[in-house]
């Protein structure tokens, strides 16, 4: 069953997911940051950024072994 927080993901285009990857990895660092001086109320909200990274990592991880089958498909398709 796909995880229903990474479904608006899927709907993202490529130029997107690396805008919202980088946007989430400058909010962990500000939110660390922020935990390092003592001025960080929510620190739950540390696990949710670092389990956003990985639904984004994960998406395009996907895509790329996704790409990559598909031209090696492609590959022996030609080669037949």
């Amino acid at each position: 069953m796909a995880n229903k927080k990474a479904v608006p993901l899927r709907e993202l285009g490529d130029a997107e997911l690396l805008e919202r990857l980088a946007e989430t990895k400058q909010e962990l660092f500000n939110l660390r940051f922020q935990l390092a001086t003592g001025a960080l109320e929510n620190t739950a909200r540390l696990k949710q950024l670092k389990k956003d990274v990985a639904r984004v990592l994960t998406e395009l991880r996907e895509r790329e072994i996704a790409a990559s089958e598909a031209l090696e498909a492609e590959q022996v398709g030609e080669n037949a």
